[in-house]
């Protein structure tokens, strides 16, 4: 087998109507990955599936909600009976909610809990919930990765994400944890990474980030200074650190974080 070899793999794609998820779709599709897309809704991911068509991929949709463990286990079975197996899971369903938000002219203070609440659910337990489900699965067959999303707004403190930021930090605990007990009690087969994306602009940040003439806004432009590279990531440049990860190349690497960022995380902005 090639070192990157990922041809006939089956995939699982969570949070598949989204920018990143969409455009990892399409780059495992041409590398001849078989996948499964998960979405609250199938209609949202209508178009995703019409272009994986037109590749000539094999994707199927699966309507699921990712906070619900027997709805995952009911896809799970769907996708066994489909697909055969589960090679990959990737972890991308995520967002935010505006009470989680610190607006400028508010403080701590103000932050809702509930939406607080909210987020932290989504973004951890989102993705707690499906490496659980799926995982059983990959313990069974004592072979799989698993690959989630982080932020960087982890490792830097990212003013006013603080629902946001605070979820992701408890994924990342819980990716080396889970790294740990997977491959303590089911062998070295099985892999459990993150990437932490840099700035992309995506749906549910590009009012935030730019203007309706494509110029950034006043957060834009200071991403911008904090990035050496001076620009926003492209969604098809975290495609080459997930097909390394899924691949055998990766063989011996579980528990990191993998950084995508354009040097952000490296630049004191001084």
């Amino acid at each position: 087998m090639k070192m990157f070899e990922i041809k006939g793999k089956v995939a699982i794609v969570t949070g598949a109507s989204g920018t990143l998820a969409g455009s990892i779709a399409e780059s495992l599709a041409i590398a001849g990955v078989r996948l499964a897309l998960l979405s609250r809704s199938i209609e949202t991911i209508t178009p995703l599936l019409d272009k994986l068509g037109h590749l000539g991929a094999t994707a199927r949709a699966y309507e699921v909600d990712i906070l619900s463990k027997d709805s995952l286990t009911s896809v799970r079975d769907s996708i066994k009976t489909d697909f055969g197996k589960i090679d990959i899971l990737l972890n991308i369903a995520g967002g935010n909610l505006p009470g989680a938000t610190i607006a400028p002219d508010k403080n701590i203070f103000d932050m809702s809990i509930r939406d607080f609440t909210k987020v932290v659910d989504l973004n951890l337990n989102g993705t707690v919930l499906p490496s659980m489900v799926f995982g059983e699965l990959m313990a069974e067959q004592q072979k799989g990765v698993i690959i989630n999303y982080s932020s960087m707004a982890v490792s830097r403190t990212i003013t006013r994400v603080a629902g946001y930021s605070a979820s992701k930090a408890a994924m990342e605990n819980f990716t080396r944890w889970m790294a740990v007990e997977m491959a303590l009690k089911f062998g070295d087969g099985i892999r459990v990474n993150a990437i932490a994306p840099g700035f992309f602009i995506g749906k549910q940040n590009k009012d935030l980030l730019t203007n309706a003439d494509g110029s950034y806004t006043e957060r834009g432009a200071t991403i911008i200074q904090n990035t050496p590279m001076a620009r926003f990531g492209n969604a098809d440049e975290l495609n080459g650190a997930i097909h390394f990860l899924c691949s055998e190349a990766a063989s011996f690497i579980t528990g990191i974080v993998l950084p995508v960022d354009g040097g952000f995380g490296a630049f004191s902005g001084v």
